[in-house]
């Protein structure tokens, strides 16, 4: 190849390159730019970084074999296997986790253990890259036969581990092991008529964002490999077996033919938030028709008003549209944590503030659920109503939940601004926070301090360099004007919401834009924005489709959804009539409740059978709401997302 050729080839190749960045409308700034100061996150997470981290550490290196068989597949003659055949992979969430949390809070102790961590994991990988210690530690003969042994989900963790602790620390002795041992699945799937479908997808989003920190595009071909091989009747081992069902995980048809969401809800969620990384490099349509048609069916037939999904727990996922239990809801946390991984490449790829809706929903509550405010006990499956038999726990034999709500809370950085190449800067969460992005022809200083989620002021600071002109998009948020995207849920009162947002204390008109409201001007260093969102407890009803909801309400405040609590009221949470003409709500912050909470009061009607057991006694008592994330923190108790509106849906006790 003479010199014009390589010339040629180069200059395509980097037009190309060009061309695919521009179809990804936003680009999220990275956590590890991004400094949270928000009174109610930096809680959360010196909690992770505390007592989560502790509880991860104890577990995975002291009471269960996690770190030991890293320790054994380095020297694996006569060593056996300790656990489940996916447990490597809470290992790299854990230490994802770390990385985050070493970015928000310096911590040599920690960094150290990451560090002795990274040393067994690099030292457990085989000459050729492999590395998968249930396989090392039973028979390396048998690895890549059983679609459904998880190696390439322990790959795609260890991918996303190496990548974030590169991006706090700089070290690259994890992200050259992942590099090593992505390189190696490449090598043996992408080669003539080679055929594999991941019994658990998570490969897929890990290599494209192999394939983002590199700029290699070998992991944005084999991730497609990876997506393409479903639906073609490929699949084969224990998992198709066993539940005579390909769509368990989403292989019943090739992807590009999906319409409806299916199966096993964290497969699910893992994959199309691939397939939506894939789409904004490829500007694939068939795909992104795809994205658009399950989002769709997922948002109005499958979602709870959590933001959880996933209502059966027999397969944990999705059952018949609309059939949406309470006290049965599944709703697992790794599937809220999917959530907000999905619809954040949703909105990257479209611009559209309805999927920051979905995420900011399943954050606060689907996913904050699972997390207890000590930090060290967790929710599995996160239910909409208890009888006072659900209970928070230390551990799980399949512990990947309290790893996950530790990398999501830690990682919280990555999800609150965004850039794009039109020199726009773009505000989606208003979390406090403050960081430094670059836009075309400066940097922009960035401060947001804010009363979220209790109180409904803003104000973020814009400091740019030098004085520029760009544009600023600021999410109106969702839950102002409509509970969620979708017909699944309603306000009982419509309310009209014109923001009023100003600049340096003057109004200024802004348009809206696909939920965000547009400010374009020319910024000087110190100007401040400032809004004031109506905080209103909002009444919501559901669709008469949704048969389990009938003649029930459910409440929420700004973000928050709230429920009724036992210890509350008395015991009187399953024989309340919540009526019209009760409905007069005192919304009061309390600082030494669950860490400090808004509480939502009003009178409402109880009943209860006397004592000779011959008489119902009604009354007319104020009950008390707390914000449903917080929910079994003080004690087992009874609880409900969703109370009755007429006598015929209560339980009298």
């Amino acid at each position: 190849m003479n010199k014009l050729h390589l010339t040629i080839v180069f200059l395509f190749f980097c037009v190309n390159l060009k061309a695919q960045k521009a179809f990804q409308k936003l680009e999220p700034v990275n956590f590890s730019q991004v400094n949270v100061t928000d009174p109610f996150w930096k809680n959360r997470m010196d909690v992770v970084a505390s007592a989560t981290l502790e509880a991860c550490i104890n577990y995975t290196e002291n009471k269960t074999g996690r770190i030991r068989n890293f320790e054994n597949a380095a020297h694996p003659a006569g060593k056996k296997h300790e656990g489940i055949y996916y447990d490597d992979s809470d290992v790299f969430k854990a230490l994802e986790a770390m990385a985050y949390s070493l970015k928000n809070k310096r911590n040599d102790a920690l960094e150290k253990k990451a560090d002795e961590w990274i040393d067994k994991i690099v030292a457990a990988q085989m000459p050729d890259g492999y590395l998968n210690t249930y396989y090392i530690l039973t028979d390396i003969n048998g690895r890549w036969t059983d679609m459904d042994k998880h190696e390439d989900y322990c790959a795609g963790h260890l991918i996303e581990a190496a990548i974030a602790y590169y991006n706090t620390t700089g070290k690259d002795k994890l992200l050259n092991c992942a590099i090593r041992f992505a390189n190696h699945i490449d090598s043996i799937f992408r080669i003539p008529n080679r055929h594999w479908v991941s019994g658990h997808e998570e490969i897929e989003l890990a290599l494209m964002s192999l394939y983002h920190h590199t700029n290699n595009d070998r992991y944005l071909k084999l991730a497609q490999w990876f997506v393409e091989q479903r639906g073609h009747g490929y699949g084969k081992g224990p998992i198709w077996q066993v539940w005579n069902d390909p769509s368990h995980c989403q292989d019943q048809l090739p992807v590009k033919q999906q319409t409806k969401i299916t199966g096993h809800a964290v497969r699910a969620m893992y994959l199309y938030t691939g397939v939506a990384d894939i789409a904004a490099v490829t500007k694939d349509q068939d795909y992104i028709q795809t994205m658009n048609s399950i989002w769709d069916d997922v948002i109005n037939r499958h979602l709870y008003i959590t933001g959880g999904i996933g209502a059966q727990g027999k397969n944990e996922g999705f059952g018949e549209p609309y059939v949406l239990p309470n006290e049965t809801a599944y709703c697992e946390t790794c599937a809220s944590v999917g959530m907000v991984f999905w619809n954040q490449r949703m909105n990257m790829l479209t611009g559209d503030a309805k999927y920051i809706d979905i995420l900011e929903r399943s954050l606060y509550n689907g996913a904050m659920a699972g997390l207890s405010l000590s930090g060290n006990h967790f929710f599995y499956e996160n239910p909409l109503a208890s009888e006072g038999k659900v209970k928070r726990r230390e551990w799980f034999g399949t512990a990947c939940c309290p790893s996950n709500i530790a990398r999501l809370v830690s990682s919280l950085g990555n999800y609150i601004y965004a850039t794009s190449d039109n020199n726009t800067l773009w505000v989606n969460l208003y979390i406090g926070s403050n960081t430094t992005v670059p836009l075309k022809r400066t940097n922009v200083n960035i401060n947001t301090v804010t009363g979220l989620p209790w109180k409904g002021n803003v104000s973020i600071e814009i400091s740019p360099k030098s004085k520029q002109t760009f544009d600023v998009r600021l999410r109106i948020p969702g839950w102002i004007t409509q509970p969620v995207p979708g017909n699944l849920y309603t306000y009982t009162t419509a309310f009209n919401y014109s923001p009023l947002i100003k600049v340096n204390e003057k109004e200024v008109k802004c348009n809206i834009e696909n939920g965000y409201a547009v400010i374009s001007r020319t910024w000087n260093k110190g100007d401040v924005i400032t809004i004031d969102f109506p905080m209103n407890v909002r009444e919501i009803i559901a669709s008469e489709q949704l048969k389990n909801d009938d003649d029930k309400i459910a409440f929420q405040y700004g973000p928050m959804v709230y429920c009724m609590e036992e210890i509350d009221n008395a015991g009187k949470v399953y024989n309340t009539i919540v009526d019209e003409a009760s409905r007069q709500y005192k919304v009061l912050y309390e600082k030494d409740l669950l860490s400090g909470v808004n509480t939502i009061s009003f009178n409402a009607n109880t009943f209860k059978v006397s004592a000779d057991g011959r008489s119902i006694l009604p009354a007319n008592e104020t009950i008390k709401l707390v914000p449903y994330f917080a929910w079994n923190n003080r004690d087992t108790s009874m609880m409900q997302v969703w109370l009755p509106t007429k006598i015929s849906t209560i339980k009298i006790e």
